[in-house]
C-alpha cells in the first residue's frame, strides 16, 4: 500500500472522531490556561463552549459563548490550545466589540473589510504580551511586530497604523467572532440563545478579574495592570468633570447671594418713589486643600498646581478668591492663588484631611466651595461642611495590606462631589 492510499485510510478512520468536539482535551486546555494565568480563571471559566462545524477555529460572541471546531481541537495541542482559551477571553474582558462599535459610529466606517481591520488590532493588542510562560505562540498569530507596528498599544492606536494593504504572505488571520471585532457572524445565537451572560454578569466577571490583577502582589503583565486600573476607574473627561463640578458648586442657590442699590430691582417701577436693591451674586470662595502626605508623588502635586489653575479659571479669573491650604496629618501652609507662581505645597507625612477642612472653614468670610485634591488615603470629616464639597481622586490601585487583606480604604463621603483625575 503506498503513501497517499495509507494517509486517506487514516483520514476515513479518524472522521468520526474529528466530527466529534473532544471535551475532555478542550477543558483540560482551560484548566492550563487558568494554571498558567490564575488571575483570568474566573473569566475562563465564564465562557461556555459551544461546539460548531461553521468556525474556522475557536471564536466568541459579545454573550460570552466560545464556538469551537472539533477538527480544530483535534489537530491543535492542548498547550496551543490553551493559548487560544486565553487570548478569546481576552477580547471580551476588554470589550473589544463595544470599543469596535464605538470605533465604527466615531468614523463613520463599517462593513466586513474594516471590521477585519478591527479584529486585527485587537489581536495586535492582546498578542504582545499574551503568550510565554507556560502558553505558547500559536502558529499564525498576529502581533505588533508582524506588521511593524510597536508594541504595548491599544486597538484603536493600531487601527490608525495600518490598512489591509500588502500584508505578510502566508499570514493565517483568524476569525475570533463577533466577540473581537462586533460583527454578527452566521453561527451567533444570539442576545436569546442559551448560556449567554447577561450585561451585569458580563461586568461582575470583569469587576472580579480587575480585583484578582490589582487586589494582591502578582506577575501579571504591564497591559493587564492598566486594564485592571481602568476597570476600577473607567476613564472620564475629568478636566471638564472638575471644571463643572466646581461651577456647579459656586451656582448653587443662596452660595454668596448679597444685595446692591448700584442697580435699582425691577420692582421698584411698581413702588412709586421707593428704590429697592437688586440682589447680586457676589463671587464666590474657593478653598483648595491638597493632599500632601508621603503617599502622593510629585508628579500627583504638579498635577494638583494645574488643577488649581483650572479651578481659577472656572470661577470667572478672580484668584484672589481661591485660598490653598496644603495638608498632610496637619493643615500647613494657606496661601492666595495670587501667588501661584511658585506655590510651596509643604507636607510628607501621614494624612488625615480632616485637618485641613477645619482650616478652611476657619477662613472668614468662609468659603463657598471647598475642593479637595489627594490620593484618598484619609479619614474624611463627620459632619457635611456648610458648603458645597468637591473631592478630585488621584488614581489609585485597590488597597491591599500583607497584614490585613481585608483592608478598605475610606470612600470620600456621600456629600461630596467626586471626580476621578487622570
Amino acid at each position: 500500500m503506498d503513501h497517499e492510499t495509507l494517509g486517506h485510510e487514516t483520514l476515513d478512520r479518524d472522521k468520526p472522531a474529528r466530527d466529534k468536539l473532544d471535551r475532555d482535551k478542550l477543558f483540560t486546555a482551560r484548566l492550563l490556561a487558568a494554571r498558567a494565568r490564575p488571575y483570568l480563571a474566573t473569566a475562563l471559566f465564564a465562557l461556555h463552549a459551544v461546539e460548531s462545524r461553521r468556525v474556522p477555529t475557536m471564536a466568541v460572541d459579545r454573550h460570552w459563548r466560545c464556538y469551537v471546531s472539533p477538527v480544530f481541537v483535534d489537530r491543535t495541542p492542548v498547550e496551543e490550545l490553551a493559548a487560544v482559551w486565553v487570548h478569546e477571553v481576552t477580547h471580551l474582558l476588554r470589550d473589544h466589540p463595544g470599543r469596535s462599535d464605538r470605533y465604527a459610529a466615531r468614523h463613520g466606517v463599517d462593513g466586513r473589510a474594516e471590521r477585519l481591520r478591527m479584529n486585527i488590532a485587537a489581536d495586535c493588542e492582546i498578542n504582545d504580551d499574551v503568550f510565554g510562560d507556560g502558553l505558547p505562540r500559536p502558529a499564525g498569530a498576529v502581533d505588533p511586530q508582524l506588521l511593524g507596528l510597536p508594541p504595548g498599544e491599544l486597538m484603536e492606536e493600531y487601527l490608525g497604523r495600518f490598512s489591509l494593504g500588502p500584508l505578510p504572505p502566508g499570514l493565517a488571520w483568524l476569525d475570533c467572532g463577533s466577540g473581537a471585532d462586533g460583527l454578527d457572524r452566521e453561527w451567533d445565537l444570539g442576545p436569546g440563545g442559551a448560556h449567554g451572560l447577561s450585561e451585569q454578569e458580563r461586568d461582575a466577571v470583569r469587576y472580579r478579574v480587575a480585583q484578582g490583577i490589582t487586589g494582591a502582589p502578582g506577575s501579571a503583565p504591564e497591559g493587564w495592570l492598566r486594564w485592571a486600573d481602568a476597570a476600577f476607574h473607567p476613564p472620564q473627561p475629568w478636566r471638564e468633570l472638575l471644571g463643572a463640578a466646581v461651577r456647579s458648586a459656586v451656582a448653587a442657590g443662596g452660595a454668596g447671594d448679597d444685595y446692591t442699590y448700584g442697580r435699582p430691582a425691577r420692582r421698584s417701577t411698581s413702588l412709586p418713589g421707593v428704590v429697592l436693591p437688586s440682589l447680586r451674586r457676589r463671587p464666590p470662595r474657593v478653598t483648595v486643600v491638597v493632599d500632601t502626605s508621603g503617599s502622593v508623588s510629585d508628579a500627583e502635586l504638579g498635577s494638583a498646581l494645574l488643577e488649581i489653575a483650572a479651578i481659577g479659571r472656572a470661577v470667572g479669573g478672580r484668584r484672589d478668591l481661591v485660598t490653598v491650604v496644603s495638608c498632610d496629618a496637619a493643615a500647613n501652609l494657606v496661601y492666595p492663588l495670587c501667588r501661584a507662581e511658585g506655590l510651596p505645597l509643604a507636607g510628607g507625612g501621614g494624612t488625615d484631611l480632616r485637618a485641613g477642612f477645619a482650616r478652611a472653614l476657619r477662613d472668614r468670610p468662609r468659603p463657598d466651595v471647598v475642593v479637595a485634591l489627594t490620593d484618598g488615603q484619609t479619614p474624611w470629616p463627620q459632619r457635611r461642611p456648610p458648603c458645597r464639597t468637591v473631592v478630585g481622586l488621584f488614581p489609585r490601585p485597590a488597597g491591599w495590606r500583607e497584614e490585613d487583606p481585608e483592608y478598605v480604604p475610606d470612600a470620600p463621603p456621600e456629600w461630596a462631589r467626586v471626580v476621578r483625575i487622570g
